[in-house]
């Protein structure tokens, strides 16, 4: 691998993530839940990341702000427009991929 320098590779993951987050905005059709059963996040997570690195620097941003970001409007907007109930056999894969992703349940 070539030799990358600590400020190049800050550009090039901050592009990697911009290109996740605008693919997730447009594919509204692929639910938060399906995510968290696939991979072990979902928009959530990466809003909470966010979150957790502003505060990590001393940058103001509150979990709203940065739901925003990643939804690309407010949430509750986005939830009323694009979620849809989650069926049984998500809820039942998602009690699952908590167990293989080793993930905190949720509540």
């Amino acid at each position: 691998m070539t030799e990358i320098d600590d400020a190049t590779m800050q550009a090039l993951e901050a592009a990697a993530f911009r290109r996740l987050r605008d693919h997730l905005q447009q594919r509204t059709d692929v639910q938060n839940i399906d995510l968290m059963n696939m991979a072990g996040f979902c928009r959530n997570c990466l809003s909470r990341w966010m979150h957790e690195a502003a505060a990590e620097r001393g940058v103001a941003l509150d979990k709203d702000a940065a739901k925003t970001l990643v939804y690309g409007m407010p949430y509750d907007a986005w939830k009323a427009r694009n979620q849809a109930e989650a069926t049984e056999g998500q809820k039942a894969a998602f009690a699952e991929a908590i167990k293989a992703h080793d993930l905190p349940e949720r509540g």
